[in-house]
Parts: structure tokens; C-alpha cells; sequence
């Protein structure tokens, strides 16, 4: 059978009422396939959300960071400025210290309840100190909470998931840290981060 033979014999099956109802098959399974197609690439990008981190934050809770509160001894600094193992202190101070307290390697060795009627202050004298400004130690027990955490007399604690204010006594404090006195029980949760009042947080581990 010559290559024309072969061709036209092709053609001629292909003419058949079978053939054509293979074809037609074929361009509509193909026709379908890629609707089908289209529509599943549609409903994929339909239901990608595009991540937003405010979004996140309003739907899961702002990630925060918490300190667990354990009463604690611990130490607050106060400056006070030496000059001859001397310093003059105002009335709201001179409460703060205390003979034996440490200041560095030196330590207050008497504090005067009464004013200096020539400075008008409390004297504070002092043994082996350097001249200066130097910070005194001041040992308490109790509740020690970052000064960042604090807004006025208020801090946040995490409750069930949201940030509830608390309002706070503050017994001393220094740059770093306070000591609350009362306003919070052992176990609470005080947010160090950002948060307002009855947001939803989520606490970082």
C-alpha cells in the first residue's frame, strides 16, 4: 500500500460516524477539563487571605511579652550625692535610708531626723565613701516590676487572654524597677509590651 493508499484510508475511518463521535468526545472532555481547571485555580485565589499583621493581631491576639510575679528579695538604687562622706537629703527622702546600708563599698553610718539648720536639709553621713554621686542600696522583699511596664500608677495584667489595667501602690522605685507594695497578687501576669485596655493578646513563650 502506497503513503496516498495509507492516507486516504485514514481519512476515510475518520469520516465514519464512530470516529467523529471520538472526536467530538475528546474536544468536549478537553473543553470541560479546562473550565473545570479555571474554576479550581478561582476558588484557590479566593481563599488566600494575603497575611496582614493587624489583622492577625485583632483576630489571634496581640503578641506580647509577661513577667510572672513571685514576691522576690530584691534591691532598688538610690542616688545620693557625697561630698566628704557627707549628703543632704529633703524631708520626702531622708525616709529612704537607713544606717548599714551599702553603697558600693562604703555604707551610711547615721542618718539625722532632724533638719540641718544650716543647709535646711536631713544630713546623711557616710564612711569611706567616694566623692560623688553614688547609688544606695535599698533591700526590700515584695513585687518587682519594670518601670517600662508602668503607665502612672497602672499596670497591665493578662486575664483569660485580654489585658485588664490594674492599679498599683508604688513603695520605691529606681530607672530600672519598682516595687509595688500592693496591687497585685503572687502568680499574676504583668505585660511588659504596648497593649490597651480589654485587647486580646497572645503571650509569647
Amino acid at each position: 500500500m502506497t503513503k496516498t493508499e495509507r492516507i486516504e484510508n485514514i481519512v476515510k475511518k475518520l469520516k465514519t460516524r464512530k470516529s467523529k463521535n471520538v472526536i467530538y468526545t475528546i474536544i468536549i472532555a478537553l473543553v470541560i477539563g479546562a473550565f473545570a481547571h479555571r474554576f479550581y485555580i478561582y476558588g484557590v485565589e479566593q481563599n488566600t487571605k494575603v497575611f496582614n499583621i493587624a489583622r492577625d493581631n485583632i483576630e489571634n491576639g496581640l503578641p506580647v511579652d509577661v513577667l510572672e510575679m513571685h514576691k522576690t528579695d530584691g534591691i532598688l538604687y538610690e542616688p545620693l550625692n557625697i561630698k566628704n562622706n557627707r549628703a543632704f537629703v529633703d524631708g520626702k527622702r531622708v525616709k529612704l535610708f537607713k544606717v548599714g546600708q551599702k553603697i558600693g563599698n562604703c555604707k551610711i553610718v547615721s542618718v539625722s531626723q532632724n533638719i540641718d539648720l544650716d543647709y535646711g536639709m536631713h544630713v546623711i553621713r557616710t564612711k569611706n565613701c567616694e566623692n560623688g554621686l553614688q547609688n544606695v542600696e535599698l533591700n526590700a522583699n515584695g513585687f518587682y516590676v519594670p518601670v517600662s511596664a508602668i503607665v502612672g500608677n497602672t499596670v497591665f495584667v493578662a486575664d483569660g487572654g485580654i489585658a485588664r489595667a490594674r492599679e498599683i501602690v508604688i513603695s520605691g522605685r529606681d530607672s530600672q524597677n519598682a516595687l509595688v507594695k500592693s496591687g497585685l497578687n503572687d502568680g499574676d501576669i504583668v505585660i511588659l509590651s504596648d497593649v490597651r485596655e480589654n485587647q486580646k493578646i497572645k503571650i509569647e513563650k
